[in-house]
């Protein structure tokens, strides 16, 4: 009777032993087939991209057909847009979700905030640049860096609302509880422990949403138009990398094409540093 009863565990073991070996066989060649693509993506980018490298690419504006030139302007508008729209978008991202993570709990106000920022989190950027172009394109009657701005800032509110909730949620309640005890307002508590505790995690989703918004091509299509000239100013039309890429890449000028490439260039490692610094903060943080 033992017997036959060790033999059904064993047979059960061995069925399971090789039922997960299969699965892990199945997720490994799946994991190998993905970074298979990107490592091929990252090798095209970086050898086509690297033809296109030079000191004039920072140096010198937009070029011509058929003459030299660079990405200066450019460079100059992604950086700035994208800063602008960080900086418009952060405090309303935060404040967002401080308050669904302290005050507004489950109630009404708070789901149907929720529901509204998963549908912002995944909306197409083009809609997005749309909405824009209607509430701020149309009725100014210009393109300029502010619409861009304001495109990305609303690309930046949803993921700093749901990385914020999140992070607030991890932190122990027994860190607020202590607080009160001791006569400390809620206010003082949020900003000085709660946040304080969270603040890398909440550093972490700024510094992600950043990698998110500066390769958008079709916000700042419909907001920010394109510049091929030097534009300090949001309150004019301005170039931008991704915009710029896409005209050069479509076009059949063989510098414009080697530039577009540098620009994929500058962007995905721009990208790639930014997401690694983000999680090699929030990893040594924790």
């Amino acid at each position: 009777m033992n017997t036959s009863i060790d033999d059904f565990r064993h047979a059960r073991f061995r069925r399971r032993k090789r039922l997960n070996y299969f699965a892990l066989t199945l997720s490994l060649l799946a994991m190998a087939f993905g970074m298979m693509w990107l490592i091929w993506i990252l090798y095209s980018v970086l050898q086509m991209g690297a033809q296109g490298l030079s000191m004039t690419l920072f140096t010198e504006m937009t070029p011509p057909p058929d003459e030299q030139g660079g990405l200066l302007n450019a460079i100059y508008g992604s950086v700035l847009m994208t800063l602008v729209g960080t900086m418009m978008g952060t405090p309303i991202g935060l404040m967002a979700g401080v308050y669904l993570s302290e005050y507004g709990g489950k109630s009404a106000f708070a789901r149907i905030t929720r529901f509204i920022n998963d549908i912002l989190l995944s909306a197409p950027s083009i809609v997005i640049g749309l909405f824009v172009y209607a509430i701020v394109v149309a009725y100014t009657k210009t393109f300029s860096g502010w619409a861009g701005s304001i495109a990305l800032a609303l690309m930046v509110i949803p993921v700093v609302v749901r990385t914020t909730e999140d992070m607030l949620r991890l932190v122990p309640s027994t860190l607020r509880e202590a607080a009160y005890a001791l006569g400390t307002p809620k206010w003082r508590v949020i900003s000085q422990i709660v946040l304080r505790s969270a603040s890398s995690g909440v550093l972490t989703g700024v510094m992600l949403a950043v990698a998110r918004i500066s390769g958008e091509t079709a916000p700042l299509l419909f907001t920010a138009l394109n510049n091929q000239f030097w534009s300090s100013g949001l309150g004019q039309p301005m170039a931008s990398l991704p915009v710029t890429i896409y005209k050069f890449a479509m076009s059949p000028y063989a510098n414009w094409q080697s530039l577009a490439w540098a620009g994929v260039l500058i962007i995905t490692f721009g990208v790639l540093m930014i997401n690694l610094t983000a999680r090699l903060f929030f990893g040594r943080k924790d």
